[in-house]
């Protein structure tokens, strides 16, 4: 009897060994598994799992769209990195060579598209000349044809509309200026501490629907003992929730790019940028971040599908005839059509979209309030982007909250895009060429991270 207790206590005794890892059977758990273990399977509020986001996004569609949006009418986008700040005088400005911005001369840009900046057709930019003077003044000379007054007309109330996310720069201000992208890539700067860390608090703090009792994970402010905010974050309506993990999904794309695209060694003759492991762990590691890690590459993949139902969500406007990628090079404007088009309808056969329909669909005097509540937090945001103290920094945060907030416009304007007329100018729904470069070029910043995450799980594999 006495053999047979000792036998079991041993068994039970190798099991726990082996269980807990003091068997020598075990191996240790690798970075990647720390960074990704809860970054797989089916997304909150969503029917859409991690994989198949990854094996749509980094084969079928990533290369297509890195191709688009090398081409002239995407690579360009006008911005006002002068506007100051609403908010607060105390902006520290970056210093370092790797935060400016190198805007274009004026013979750099496309004829194109400094002469048509949200017209399309070539129609339209035969117009053009006639037309801005009279759009900038803000009223319609009467010397103009019919036809022409009914145009600006159309434009300016849709620019005045109240459909818009953001808070778009004027581009004809003196100081708005063409950037090319290209030559100005999202990547580590070194603009960091209490500055930046102080435009992610007043964005999550001010403008995510949160009370000032509740304390986000990993705050300076927050105690660590406490564990209210994800159920307080459970308890708020989908939409609320929603705009939570699309900021914080912005915020984790972002940091992506800084990690993948980060200064690893300068020298006289040369910089080398490439993928920052331990910088990457540092924002994303299960344990270094307390959790906090996985939940935000989780939001970004939430983000990614969000923006992906805009785009699958606006295709009838990119088909109509009167549409075009107006460069001034009539080849090169209509074989970029062609790509585009065959990127929406490659975006349209995804088989899990997000379904949007749960959005603002409760009792409809509430769901309009909480829908104009919505767009303002959101406009409020795009704001906030003119504090941010590094110019580089800066462009970029404008052009992906100008993105997101029109792929927002996108999915609540169902009903308007239905009823476009297949020709002529669609008034009732409209995008400027500004809104159309910031879709496509945040979209492409989103489906760069998911592309990356692929790169950092590789590189993660024998890290322990």
């Amino acid at each position: 009897m006495g053999r047979r207790w000792g036998f079991l206590i041993g068994l039970v005794g190798a099991v726990w060994l082996l269980g807990s890892g003091r068997g020598g059977q075990q191996p240790p758990e690798t970075a990647a598994q720390r960074c990704f273990c809860q970054v797989s399977g089916y997304l909150d509020d969503c029917t859409c799992d991690v994989e198949t986001i990854d094996r749509f996004n980094n084969y079928r569609l990533f290369p297509r769209l890195q191709k688009l949006l090398e081409s002239d009418y995407f690579r360009y986008y006008k911005v006002n990195l002068k506007r100051p700040c609403p908010f607060w005088n105390d902006i520290n400005q970056c210093g370092r060579r790797d935060c400016a911005v190198k805007p274009c001369q004026s013979d750099e840009v496309p004829d194109g598209i400094k002469s048509a900046s949200y017209k399309y057709s070539e129609v339209a930019n035969n117009l053009i000349e006639e037309c801005e003077q009279a759009e900038r003044l803000g009223a319609v000379d009467e010397s103009l044809s019919e036809e022409t007054q009914k145009a600006v007309l159309q434009w300016t109330k849709h620019d005045d509309s109240s459909d818009s996310f953001c808070e778009a720069d004027d581009i004809q201000s003196p100081d708005a200026e063409y950037v090319d992208l290209l030559l100005n890539p999202e990547r580590y700067t070194g603009y960091k501490g209490p500055d930046a860390w102080k435009i992610w608090n007043v964005i999550y703090e001010e403008n995510c629907f949160k009370p000032q009792t509740i304390k986000r994970p990993l705050n300076p402010l927050a105690s660590s003992q406490e564990n209210t905010f994800y159920s307080w974050l459970e308890g708020l309506c989908v939409e609320k929730r929603a705009f939570y993990r699309l900021i914080s999904g912005l915020h984790a794309s972002i940091n992506v790019h800084l990690s993948a695209r980060y200064l690893l060694q300068e020298t006289w003759l040369e910089k080398k940028w490439g993928h920052n492991i331990t910088e990457f762990q540092q924002r994303f590691d299960g344990i270094l971040t307390e959790g906090e890690g996985p939940r935000r590459l989780k939001n970004l993949y939430f983000l990614y599908l969000i923006e992906l139902r805009a785009l699958s969500k606006v295709v009838p406007f990119f088909e109509r005839p009167d549409f075009q990628l107006f460069t001034g090079n009539k080849v090169q404007d209509a074989e970029n059509k062609m790509l585009l088009l065959e990127i929406l309808h490659e975006i349209k056969s995804f088989p899990l979209h997000f379904d949007e329909n749960s959005f603002f669909a409760g009792d409809k005097k509430e769901a309009n309030k909480l829908k104009e509540d919505f767009r303002l937090h959101f406009r409020n945001i795009s704001r906030i982007m003119d504090c941010v103290g590094c110019f580089k920094c800066r462009l970029w945060g404008k052009l992906q909250i100008q993105g997101l907030g029109t792929a927002l416009k996108i999915l609540f304007s169902e009903k308007l895009i239905a009823n476009m007329p297949e020709s002529g100018p669609s008034y009732e729904f409209h995008l400027t060429r500004q809104e159309i470069v910031s879709l496509f070029n945040a979209f492409g910043r989103i489906s760069t991270s998911v592309k990356e995450l692929e790169n950092f799980r590789n590189l993660l594999q024998n890290i322990h």
